[in-house]
């Protein structure tokens, strides 16, 4: 039975949509749950504090411990800052899911190196700080457990849509440094890992409940990674229709990287032409 009694769990985003659902669910398994919430526009514009202040009075009613922490979380310093006002708060972090981001279509010709820092600094600077800010406390610990959220549209090139160039780069990057930290965190029990969740919310251009795809039912899963039970890093647990994957790249057996890769010899250009079809097979049956 998973619990999170007398832990403390910080979840940015946590105001509406999937945040908000991991903030209920975890908090429904007994967790302290520390809303974040800038309350920005879809366009990832503006600030409404109250955002966060109504979802955590909206679980209080629902009998659930759960206060809003206010914070921008777009530089190094309101990350370090947030995470400085949770301890201060709590005295402790036993969870950080970094949850906030948005989606904004930019085809090639219109991104403007703005508009692509700014989706760098939500979607993966910002776990990356977080993580930071909550490190050493968590190794003092020796227990910690953090969940990033990545995105099947950068993963898999048969989901990318046009115009998410910025967005897919700052979830992939999401991955490399889930990646390194999971390894990083191994000794002390800081057990790193990313979410690739899908639900209609705000970002499908939807308010209220959805017809389907609904924010809850991906909720179980983030619970399982940011808990005790959770004991294994660098998976990326993909999330939707009340339904989970875990998956990681993995390297193939024998191979001696980087001397062996075990894959096809080709000592010119004309010989990767040749045998590209042979280079370049993939399984794309289908999961059963």
């Amino acid at each position: 039975m998973i619990s999170f009694e007398g832990q403390i769990v910080l979840i940015t985003g946590a105001g509406r949509g999937l945040g908000f659902s991991y903030a209920r669910y975890i908090g429904q398994l007994g967790a302290t749950v520390l809303i974040q919430d800038i309350g920005a526009d879809t366009e990832g514009s503006g600030d409404s504090p109250e955002v966060a202040e109504i979802a955590a009075q909206q679980l209080q009613e629902e009998g659930l411990d759960a206060l809003a922490i206010a914070g921008d979380i777009s530089s190094r310093e309101g990350c370090h800052r947030l995470v400085r006002q949770a301890l201060a708060i709590a005295g402790k972090l036993d969870a950080l899911i970094h949850n906030a981001g948005w989606v904004a279509y930019e085809h090639i010709e219109a991104i403007e190196e703005t508009s692509f820092d700014r989706m760098m600094a939500i979607a993966a600077k910002a776990p990356l700080w977080l993580t930071q800010a909550a490190w050493p406390t968590m190794k003092s610990a020796r227990y910690g457990r953090i969940v990033m959220t990545t995105s099947c549209r950068a993963l898999y090139p048969q989901y990318v849509h046009r115009g998410l160039a910025s967005y897919s780069a700052a979830k992939s990057a999401v991955i490399g440094i889930m990646n390194v930290l999971a390894v990083e965190g191994r000794e002390d029990n800081i057990i790193v890992n990313a979410i690739s969740p899908v639900a209609k919310t705000r970002m499908w251009g939807i308010e209220g409940e959805p017809d389907e795809l609904h924010p809850a039912e991906v909720a179980p899963g983030m619970a399982f990674l940011a808990s005790s039970a959770c004991s294994e890093g660098g998976w990326i647990l993909r999330a939707a229709n009340g339904q989970f994957h875990a998956t990681k790249a993995m390297e193939a057996k024998g191979v001696d990287y980087p001397r062996n890769l075990q894959a096809i010899q080709a000592s010119t250009a004309h010989e990767v032409a040749k045998n590209w079809a042979l280079i370049a097979t993939h399984d794309v049956e289908p999961r059963s």
